[in-house]
């Protein structure tokens, strides 16, 4: 990868890593990778926050394109984002491959014979 696009990976990559820093969004993501898509109503079933705060969360879990919602009636319903998932698990495999080889690179440096 270039210099020009592993910096762009990086600041695209960004907000997905920071929004899935916190562990009321963590818990979020994981319920709706495992739920299929909720209201917020069942999203706060559980939870140790309010509805106005789930809200929030959400909407942070959005502008990194983890999640979207749609209206259902009465109800917006939240649904995962996976392909913003498989985005951040190509960088996470990249940088993993990266010290793969540089963890290889010192293995044969130190076993080199002297």
């Amino acid at each position: 990868m270039k210099r020009s696009q592993a910096a762009r990976a990086i600041s695209e990559t960004a907000p997905v890593f920071a929004a899935l820093g916190d562990d009321v969004r963590l818990r979020l993501v994981t319920r709706l990778a495992g739920e299929g898509p909720l209201s917020i109503a069942r999203l706060t079933e559980g939870e140790d926050v309010t509805r106005q705060a789930v809200t929030k969360h959400l909407h942070v879990l959005a502008r990194a394109g983890l999640v979207e919602s749609a209206r259902d009636g009465r109800e917006n319903v939240w649904r995962l984002e996976p392909r913003r998932l498989g985005d951040a698990q190509r960088h996470l495999d990249a940088i993993s491959k990266r010290w793969d080889e540089a963890l290889e690179r010192l293995r044969l440096f130190v076993e080199e014979e002297p």
